[in-house]
């Protein structure tokens, strides 16, 4: 049997399939492209290409399990889930001992409390301020034209704290160029924002109540931000463990439902 998952992001959609049974041995093949405004094309055509990698086609799929902003359009999926469902699967098969998972994306971020059989317990959602911390993100380094993936590297090497506005009424760019107007220097901006960034997603982890002795498993496009992960890691108790791909797990956790299609029913 051949099952894809595939998680919708506000920024990029992800693709995981798995292969197993008769016939087929046991495979994994994953694959990631920016969203655009077709979520149904995108999501087909993710999962065509994953299962190219692989030297299968689209046609070969037993079940799809989708996720995210296209898991209610998305035509193609034979089974729906919430993203906090695909989240705790996905690591709690990864990371058997995590009892929490931190996803901050592109536009949505949450924090999801499970027991140590991956039952969810609790969660929380990104805040109407909270929001788009991923897109925070790639919006200070185009304005202050840097790679996105070079960002965190950056901000890593400010040596001046500096304030900045946490309501984001003003645009990113305006305020950023206020900022550099007034000779501060790329490293501090970019420290300012990341810092903004952790609180607010430390906000989050401490509404679910994380037990003392917490393993946690932080995934999403941020995830790979190395002042981002490292800056929270300073700010809790617990152990934070980042997957090799971040991005990818929320859609891994979809392939496993649609793998298992009682898979956790009646949980949310």
């Amino acid at each position: 049997m051949i099952v894809a998952g595939v998680d919708v992001g506000s920024l990029m959609t992800k693709a995981v399939i798995l292969g197993y049974g008769q016939g087929y041995g046991g495979f994994y093949s994953d694959l990631m492209k920016p969203t655009g405004i077709d979520i149904s094309e995108v999501s087909k055509r993710v999962i065509t290409e994953a299962l190219e990698k692989v030297h299968f086609s689209f046609n070969h799929v037993d079940r799809i399990a989708s996720t995210g902003c296209g898991g209610i359009r998305n035509p193609s999926c034979t089974r729906r889930m919430t993203e906090i469902i695909c989240n705790a699967v996905g690591v709690h098969k990864m990371y058997p001992k995590a009892t929490l998972a931190v996803d901050v994306g592109g536009q949505n971020s949450k924090v999801i409390r499970m027991d140590s059989e991956g039952k969810v317990l609790q969660f929380a959602a990104n805040d109407e301020y909270s929001a788009g911390m991923g897109k925070i993100l790639e919006d200070v380094a185009q304005t202050l034209e840097v790679d996105l993936d070079d960002l965190g590297a950056i901000a890593s090497c400010s040596k001046k704290k500096i304030a900045i506005s946490n309501s984001y009424t003003n645009s990113i760019r305006t305020e950023i160029e206020y900022l550099l107007a007034h000779k501060y220097d790329q490293e501090d901006i970019a420290a300012a924002f990341h810092e903004s960034i952790v609180s607010r997603v430390l906000g989050l982890i401490n509404s679910v109540n994380p037990e003392p002795k917490a393993i946690a498993v932080m995934i999403g496009g941020v995830a790979r931000n190395i002042a981002i992960v490292k800056s929270l890691k300073t700010m809790v108790e617990f152990e934070i463990l980042i997957p090799d791909n971040p991005q990818i797990v929320t859609a891994f956790g979809a392939a496993l439902i649609a793998e298992e299609s009682d898979v956790l029913s009646g949980q949310m």
